[in-house]
């Protein structure tokens, strides 16, 4: 069953501020903005929170350890000097340091230095500041990436991570594009093309971040603190880093422009980086001086307000998917279980869905029935899956609106739903509906249908089985006869996105394999990731069926071009079908039904993150396998190099026929 995603630290923290600082949301029903102030340099900290509170700051960004003072931990006589190291904790309440303060590591810290005296010092130091940090509980803890190889930086914090109590975020503080990076001086007689050298130093920060990640074993409680300059990388560049786990974004005051009023603006460029950003539910750092005197420095915070207020408004398919982002599901087995009542309700209020089943059966009929024989020509048709009726009121609809007489069977194997159907049937359908309470591969109708009602299809077309029920049911058609939907195709597509590799690790089992989670497929609203290419098509199954085997099996391999060094962490897959003629229903990105919520897509997750070079093609191979008693899945990457083939024999996964 679906449940609430738990709170998050940072949301958390900007719910304490609002509290604590009486700052109220901006407009009724919109989300405020979570935004810190980001100071170098702090000398009176309780005077300094309640200003920065004042201008309507969530929290107060600062450095716990004066930023100057250099101990040193090694040499007579300066590691013996007297006195404390730092601020009382006694200067705030403990409430106070929790959730409205971010520590920052000092900036003279290099725990990678060539120098050994100026590691070992640093390392000392590093660990001095989180451990006093941690002792506080800081919600999360501020720390730059500077440079592409940070391995000793990596060791200190982890074993910080590993070895503590401490419950600490910590942000990793990268730029969007590196500030030494000197593209607009490319000499023209130079080698590389300006294109090249461009594309290399938008790639250059993204892979200090990998590496470092890399490093600390996706360690879930390691996420990115994004700085935005005043150059933006071009959108591919952006999209991927919309796959990693940003908590928060860095905006310099010296990015705002001035509008005609005096007043801190964004350019459409940044304004449209915000708006994705906010869908993330970043939280926001204003860091530098004010360049606005004429205006409070808490117009750039109000700035922010009003681009949250003004941005897109969600669509039917975001507002119903709120709170289920990047949620994994295991995918719903309806024929060897029974669906509760409430799963039967959630997808029968999906507006999209049902509309286009009855237009579908409307057209069918019309079609199958010349107006000249609407009196008495009746089209039997059976509604396999009848569930708690959905699909029987779209029939009777269509029938009424195309004039044509029809006779219903809902054929529904679940004990339960058949109540309901019965209810229905005495109720309001009467004669003109017979309920079958039956597994539609079983039942031995009375007569042959013209037409076949179903919705059997899972976020992978095949995933519940469709196949082989419809197959199962087929004796039940007349020759000619019909079959809505009369085909569907899975689509599978890469894809980046630590969140999701990360949740999957989480759902470990102790009596399982310790990888068995990587085997098998998750329903999943996806929303913190980055689509590596457009999704391509892998299975397709029509009905009535045409083959004479009745072989679902399949075997398929789908290349893709990658255009941005990345990391490959598993599959998205989707579908669309079609009903009837020009009738389809889609939840492939390119091409998804508006408004339809019925289905999220399913992940396919891989046991190791791949890293993928710009250019590259990712090859994966896909299998849908079955024998008397279950359908099962296996996938494996082959290129650029070859994974293990994940889910062998069904060992970890399997559907139960």
């Amino acid at each position: 069953m679906w449940c609430p995603m738990a709170a998050s630290t940072a949301a958390a923290m900007a719910a304490a501020a609002a509290a604590s600082s009486a700052v109220g949301p901006g407009t009724a029903g919109v989300a405020r903005v979570s935004c810190g102030r980001d100071l170098s340099c702090v000398p009176e900290v309780a005077g300094t929170l309640g200003a920065v509170a004042r201008q309507g700051f969530d929290f107060l960004c600062m450095p716990i350890f004066h930023p100057r003072y250099k101990r040193e931990f090694f040499q007579e006589p300066a590691k013996h000097r007297p006195g404390p190291q730092t601020r009382s904790d006694l200067l705030l309440s403990g409430r106070d340091w929790n959730t409205l303060i971010v520590g920052k590591l000092s900036p003279w810290i290099r725990a990678d230095s060539k120098l050994e005296k100026v590691r070992r010092n640093s390392e000392a130091a590093m660990l001095e500041e989180l451990n006093f940090g941690g002792y506080l509980g800081l919600p999360a803890f501020l720390i730059p990436l500077t440079q592409a190889n940070n391995p000793n930086l990596a060791r200190v914090l982890c074993n910080h991570i590993n070895t503590g109590h401490h419950t600490s975020m910590f942000w990793m503080r990268v730029p969007l594009l590196d500030p030494e990076d000197l593209r607009d001086d490319v000499c023209e007689n130079e080698a590389v093309s300006g294109m090249e050298d461009e594309s290399a130093g938008e790639e250059k920060t993204w892979q200090w971040w990998h590496n470092f990640r890399t490093l600390c074993d996706y360690n879930k409680r390691v996420a990115v603190a994004l700085e935005v300059g005043p150059d933006l990388p071009s959108n591919h560049v952006i999209d991927r880093w919309l796959g990693e786990p940003i908590k928060a974004a860095v905006l310099p005051t010296s990015i705002f422009l001035t509008n005609k009023k005096g007043f801190p603006v964004l350019s459409k460029m940044h304004q449209r980086l915000i708006f994705r950003l906010l869908k993330l539910e970043v939280q926001f750092i204003i860091t530098g001086a004010h360049h606005h005197p004429e205006k409070e420095f808490c117009s750039y915070l109000q700035y922010l307000e009003y681009l949250s207020q003004n941005r897109p408004p969600p669509s039917a398919y975001e507002l119903f998917a709120k709170g289920y982002e990047d949620y994994l599901q295991s995918p719903l087995q309806p024929l060897m279980d029974n669906l509760e009542s409430q799963t039967y309700e959630v997808f029968e209020k999906d507006p999209i869905k049902y509309s286009q089943y009855q237009q579908a059966i409307y057209k069918c009929l019309l079609d199958r029935v010349p107006e000249e024989e609407k009196d008495t020509n009746v089209q039997v048709v059976m509604v396999l899956g009848a569930g708690r009726g959905p699909l029987v009121n779209a029939s009777l609809q269509a029938a009424c609106q195309a004039k044509r007489r029809i006779k219903i069977y809902a054929v529904e194997k679940n004990p339960n739903a058949v109540v309901t159907l019965e209810s229905w049937q005495y109720e309001e359908w009467g004669s003109q509906v017979t309920v079958v309470s039956c597994d539609m591969r079983e039942w031995e109708a009375p007569e042959k249908a013209d037409l076949m009602v179903s919705e059997l299809l899972g976020s992978f077309a095949d995933n519940e089985l469709s196949p082989e029920c419809l197959d199962g049911a087929e004796h039940c058609l007349k020759e000619g006869g019909m079959s809505i939907p009369h085909h569907y195709t899975s689509f599978l597509g890469p894809i980046s996105s630590s969140k999701l590799y990360n949740e999957v690790r989480a759902c470990r089992e102790k009596d399982r394999d310790p990888e068995a989670q990587f085997e098998m497929p998750y329903v999943v609203r996806l929303h913190n990731f980055h689509q590596l290419a457009p999704p391509k098509a892998c299975f397709t199954f029509r009905h009535p069926n045409p083959d004479p085997l009745k072989d679902n099996n399949r075997y398929q391999t789908l290349e893709f071009q990658v255009d941005v060094n990345t990391v490959l962490h598993g599959f998205a897959g989707y579908f669309e079908t079609t009903l009837y003629g020009d009738i389809t229903l889609s939840i492939r990105p390119e091409t998804h039904s508006p408004g339809m919520f019925s289905w999220f897509p399913i992940f396919f997750p891989i046991k190791q993150p791949m890293t993928v070079q710009a250019g590259e093609k990712i090859q994966v191979a896909f299998w849908r396998c079955n024998n008397s008693k279950k359908v099962w899945y296996e996938w494996a990457v082959v290129s650029p190099m070859c994974s293990v083939i994940h889910n062998t024999t069904g060992r970890s996964y399997t559907i139960g026929l």
